[in-house]
C-alpha cells in the first residue's frame, strides 16, 4: 500500500507502512462506517490488502471500460461525481465524498459499473481488490453486513447516534418501537358474555389481574371490564354480582394487533384514557397489554398527560399540558422513537389540548359546539406535526347564521387562537386560523371556495391547496368535514387541469444539490429541512393523493398508498417513506436540542452533522429529487 501523497496519477506506490502509521490509519478509518463497527485485526487486513490511487481533478476514476470490475474504491481523500454512462441507462448524477464506497451495486451483483466516476479536485482512493472484499466479509460480519444493506446501515447508525447523544437528557424507560407480542406476560384472561360478575371478579382475582376481557363463543373480543369500572358500574350502582359480565363491560373494545408496537398502544391509551389494550392475532385475542407494562416512567406517561389536559380548569393547566408534552416528547426521542409514532403522538396530545381547549372557550362564550366542526390544518392536519409549528385552523358553520351569530362565533374562535398562542403555537403569520372571517366559513361557503380553487388554480390558490387541503375534523359535528372532505376528493380527482397546477407548483421546489450530486447550502452553510426537505414529499404526496381520490392526509400513508397506484416496487416507495421520516427526524432533534425562533427551527448547518447524518440526509434529497423527477415525467407535458 502507498502512502506517499504524490503519486502518479492512477498508479499505486507498493510501499509498506510502518507500525506507527498502520495505528493512525486505524484511528482515520474508525471515524467512518462500517469501519466504526469492526475489530483492530480486520482493519490490519483491510489496510494491508488496498493500494492507494491518485486522481487528479476531472480524471476518470473507474468506469465501464469492459476489462471488468476488479476492485472496491474507498475514498481516503477529496470527491468523486459519478455520471450515467451513456450507454448504460444510468439515472441521474451523484456526488461521493470522503468515507464513501464505489461501486456497491456494481461489486454484489459481479457487473460492470453503470456510471462513469470521475474525480472532483485531488482525490486519493484505497482500492480494494474483488478477491480481498470477498475474504474481509467472510471475516468481519459487520463489513458483511454494510455492503448487503448499504445506505440502510447509515440511517439505523445515524438513529443510534442520536439516541446516545439524547439519552443522558432522559431516564432509562421501555422502547416504544417494541413489538405488542415482546411485551404480553401472560395470555388474556376471557369470559363469555354471560358468565356472572362474581365469577368473573372471581377469575380476576385468582389470576391476579385487573380486567378481563368478554368473547363470544367464536373467540370474538366483545367487551372488556376492569377494575375501574368497579366503583361507577357496581358498588355505586347498586349491581347484583350474580348478573351476567356483558351488563358491565365497556364496549366496543380497541384492541391492537400482535404487530402493533408500545407506542401505538400508548397512543390508543392516551386518545380514549384507557389503562388495557387487548392484543390480537388473526382477529383472536392473545394477549393483553397495561399501562403499567409499557412505562415505568417518574414523572409523566402518555395517559397522565392526556388525563391532565381532558381535566385542565383553565389556560395556566393547559399551558403546564403543552410543556409536559414537550417533555415528554424528547424523552422519547432519546429512547429512539421513530418520526412518525413521535409526530403521530405529538399531534394526537395536541389534539387533546385544542379539544379541552374548545370546550372550556365555548362554555365562556355560550357557543354549541355540536353544531361546528373545527378542523386542523397543515401539519396538524396531517397529523405529523413537530415541536416548532404555528397554528392552522378552520371552522366550518352551519348555513343560516345569523349575523349576531356569527359575530360570537368569531369572538370564540379569536379568543381560542389566542389561547393557543399562549400555550407556545404561535399565530399563523399568514392568518390561517377559525378566528378569521375567511377561516370561519359555512359548509356552503366552504364548498364554494374549495371548488374555485380547484377549477381556477391561481397561484393564491395553489398556496392554499398546501394548507387547507389536508384538513380533518378536530372537535364538534365531524359530519360537516365529511361531507366537504367527500366533495373535495370527487372534484379533484376529476380535474386534471388542477393536477397539472399543483405539479408545475411542487416543480417550483428544489432537492438541494448541486450539479455533482452534493448539498448545496446557502451563503450560511444551511439547509431549510422543511421548505427544501418535508415540503417535497409533502406535495408530491398529496397532488398523488388527490389524483387517486384517497381520502388519507399523513404523508407516510399516502406514499404507501400512492406507490402500488403508480406500479412503483415497493422498495422505491418505502425509500421515499425513509427519506421523509429521516427529515422528520432530524427536524425534530434541532428543534429539541435549540431553543430557536419558528423561521430557524428547521435551519440545519451542514458542516455541523455527524458524516453519518450528513450521508442519510443527501440521500434523503437524491429520493426528493426523484420523486420531483418521477412528477415531471407524470404532468409536465
Amino acid at each position: 500500500m502507498a502512502m506517499t501523497e504524490k503519486s502518479v496519477p492512477g498508479k499505486h506506490q507498493p510501499n509498506t507502512p510502518s507500525s506507527s502509521l498502520m495505528a493512525n490509519l486505524r484511528l482515520e478509518l474508525a471515524r467512518h462506517v462500517p469501519f466504526a463497527q469492526m475489530v483492530p485485526a480486520d482493519l490490519d487486513y483491510f489496510l494491508s490488502s488496498v493500494e492507494q490511487l491518485y486522481f487528479a481533478p476531472d480524471e476518470v476514476v473507474l468506469g465501464p471500460s469492459g476489462h471488468g470490475l476488479e476492485s472496491l474504491m474507498w475514498i481516503r481523500r477529496g470527491e468523486v461525481s459519478a455520471q450515467p454512462d451513456t450507454n448504460s441507462g444510468g439515472a441521474q448524477n451523484f456526488h461521493l465524498e470522503a468515507g464513501d464506497f464505489f461501486p456497491l451495486g456494481a461489486e454484489l451483483e459481479a457487473r460492470m459499473p453503470a456510471y462513469v466516476y470521475r474525480a472532483v479536485g485531488d482525490t486519493y482512493v484505497f482500492a480494494l481488490p474483488l478477491s480481498a472484499v470477498q475474504e474481509l466479509g467472510a471475516r468481519s460480519a459487520g463489513f458483511a453486513e454494510f455492503l448487503q444493506k448499504g445506505a440502510k446501515t447509515f440511517s439505523e447508525l445515524s438513529r443510534q447516534t442520536a439516541q446516545i447523544s439524547l439519552a443522558a437528557q432522559a431516564m432509562a424507560e421501555q422502547p416504544l418501537d417494541t413489538p405488542l407480542a415482546q411485551l404480553m406476560r401472560q395470555p388474556a384472561l376471557t369470559c363469555e358474555p354471560l358468565v356472572t360478575l362474581r365469577q368473573a371478579l372471581d377469575q380476576m382475582n385468582q389470576h391476579k389481574v385487573g380486567s378481563i376481557l368478554v368473547c363470544s363463543p367464536a373467540g370474538r373480543a366483545l367487551g372488556i371490564f376492569s377494575q375501574a369500572d368497579l366503583l361507577p358500574k357496581v358498588v355505586l350502582a347498586g349491581a347484583a354480582l350474580d348478573d351476567p359480565i356483558e351488563r358491565f363491560m365497556a364496549s366496543p373494545v380497541h384492541t391492537l394487533s400482535h404487530e402493533h408496537t408500545a407506542g401505538d398502544a400508548a397512543l390508543l391509551m392516551s386518545r380514549h384514557g384507557i389503562r388495557h389494550v387487548p392484543v390480537t392475532q388473526d382477529d383472536r385475542p392473545v394477549g393483553m397489554v397495561s399501562e403499567r407494562d409499557l412505562f415505568a416512567f417518574q414523572r409523566l406517561n402518555l395517559r397522565q398527560i392526556g388525563s391532565a389536559l381532558r381535566s385542565a380548569a383553565d389556560v395556566p393547566a393547559l399551558r403546564q399540558g403543552a410543556q409536559d408534552i414537550r417533555h415528554l416528547a424528547r424523552k422519547l426521542l432519546a429512547q429512539g422513537l421513530s418520526a412518525r409514532v413521535l409526530t403521530t403522538m405529538i399531534s394526537a396530545l395536541n389534539d387533546a389540548l385544542t379539544e379541552r381547549l374548545l370546550w372550556l372557550k365555548a362554555q365562556e362564550h355560550q357557543i354549541d359546539l355540536s353544531r361546528l366542526c373545527w378542523l386542523a390544518l397543515g401539519s396538524e392536519g396531517r397529523a405529523e406535526q413537530t415541536i416548532s409549528t404555528d397554528q392552522d385552523n378552520a371552522l366550518i358553520l352551519p348555513d343560516g347564521l345569523s349575523p349576531a351569530e356569527l359575530a360570537a362565533t368569531l369572538a370564540f374562535a379569536e379568543s381560542v387562537n389566542q389561547a393557543l398562542d399562549e400555550c407556545g403555537y404561535p399565530l399563523c403569520k399568514g392568518g390561517v386560523m377559525a378566528g378569521k372571517p375567511a377561516c370561519c366559513l359555512s359548509l356552503s361557503q366552504w364548498r364554494e371556495r374549495f371548488a374555485h380553487w380547484i377549477e381556477h388554480g391561481a397561484p393564491l390558490d395553489l398556496l392554499n391547496a398546501s394548507i387547507y387541503f389536508d384538513f380533518r375534523p378536530l372537535a364538534g359535528d365531524a359530519g360537516l368535514a365529511k361531507a366537504l372532505q367527500t366533495d373535495v376528493s370527487q372534484w379533484a380527482q376529476r380535474t386534471p387541469r388542477f393536477h397539472k397546477q399543483l405539479a408545475l407548483n411542487a416543480l417550483g421546489r428544489r432537492a438541494p444539490l448541486n450539479w455533482h450530486g452534493g448539498i448545496a447550502t446557502d451563503d450560511s452553510g444551511c439547509v431549510d429541512l422543511k421548505l427544501q426537505g418535508t415540503g417535497i414529499y409533502v406535495d408530491v404526496a398529496r397532488l398523488y393523493a388527490l389524483a387517486h381520490g384517497l381520502s388519507a392526509t399523513n404523508t407516510r400513508q399516502r406514499l404507501e398508498l400512492i406507490g402500488p397506484l403508480l406500479g412503483v416496487a415497493s422498495t422505491e416507495y418505502q425509500s421515499w417513506v425513509s427519506g421523509f421520516e429521516f427529515l422528520q427526524m432530524l427536524r425534530l432533534r434541532k428543534q429539541f436540542a435549540l431553543d430557536l425562533p419558528l423561521e430557524e427551527a428547521n435551519q440545519v448547518k451542514i458542516n455541523e452533522l455527524n458524516d453519518i447524518d450528513r450521508r442519510v440526509l443527501k440521500e434523503a434529497f437524491r429520493e426528493a429529487r426523484s420523486m420531483l423527477s418521477r412528477l415531471q415525467l407524470d404532468y409536465d407535458r
